[in-house]
């Protein structure tokens, strides 16, 4: 008998690869290399645009996000205290908390986020 003769049942066709292993991790590796490098550029970008800034600006910076940090981890916690520490009042004070960190990240970039809009470095 011939191959030629055999009938597809009987002929054992192995289902092509469609997931090539190693050509998956090298391109999960070269993603991540490109988000760690973004990630550093930016990093880089921000240092150099400090660079320029006044010392009270940067003393700023400091001292408004320490001062969220208080308001949001000593203050804002004494509304479950008073309201006996129920349910409501701890989903109160997560509501809260969440509106005022929005608030609070809202008004850091507006007062006191670094440009790096405008440092540009060259793509190899």
């Amino acid at each position: 008998m011939s191959d030629d003769s055999l009938s597809t049942s009987e002929v054992e066709i192995e289902p092509p690869e469609f997931i090539d292993k190693r050509e998956e991790a090298e391109a999960a590796f070269w993603r991540l290399k490109r988000a760690a490098d973004l990630w550093r550029e930016n990093r880089v970008k921000r240092v150099l645009a400090q660079e320029g800034e006044s010392i009270f600006r940067t003393l700023g910076r400091v001292l408004y996000v320490i001062t969220c940090i208080l308001f949001d981890g000593l203050i804002l916690i004494e509304l479950p205290i008073y309201l006996q520490r129920t349910a409501v009042a701890w989903t109160l004070y997560i509501l809260i908390l969440i509106f005022a960190v929005r608030i609070q990240y809202q008004y850091y970039k507006k007062w006191l986020d670094v440009d790096i809009s405008q440092i540009k470095f060259e793509s190899h």
